[in-house]
């Protein structure tokens, strides 16, 4: 199955996306796997939050497949170990769905219309972090998930 990160607008800050770019090459060595950036709305800092929620919700769901599994990124979502989340994804590595895509949101999170669309919820802590922070996290536990699947030194139990 292929893997592919959906992230909301740009990460601004150059010491996020240095550690995106280590985890997401090392990544390349696992498993078919990419990561796209979904433009940020025009003009979206002067629309209601609901509104620009709705047109990156139309903007990601351009991007889907039927067959798709979307997992988005959210803080009211499930929490699992590093171990708990390495087993997970290998469950949802073995299923019948072409992609499994992981989406990363905007600032102000989700619409409804992606949480009813949504296979699954995710989320990596039960604090907040900021949405490019969370690309950095997401990328590393991906690596660290493949690295307790296959037994290699990464992650220390």
């Amino acid at each position: 199955m292929k893997v592919l990160v959906l992230y909301i607008g740009k990460t601004a800050e150059r010491y996020l996306q240095q550690g995106e770019a280590v985890y997401q090459k090392r990544l390349g060595h696992y498993l078919p796997i990419a990561f796209e950036t979904v433009p940020d709305v025009r003009g979206g800092g002067k629309l209601p939050v609901e509104q620009l929620r709705e047109r990156e919700a139309e903007a990601v769901l351009t991007r889907l497949q039927s067959t798709d599994r979307l997992i988005l990124l959210d803080e009211g979502g499930e929490q699992f170990t590093s171990e708990e989340f390495a087993a997970w994804l290998d469950r949802e590595l073995q299923r019948p769905a072409r992609r499994l895509v992981f989406l990363v949101g905007g600032a102000f999170g989700f619409a409804p219309l992606l949480h009813h669309r949504a296979d699954a919820n995710l989320s990596l802590s039960r604090m907040t972090f900021s949405h490019q922070m969370v690309r950095l996290f997401l990328t590393e536990q991906l690596y660290r998930a493949m690295t307790i699947l296959r037994n290699e030194k990464y992650h220390n139990p």
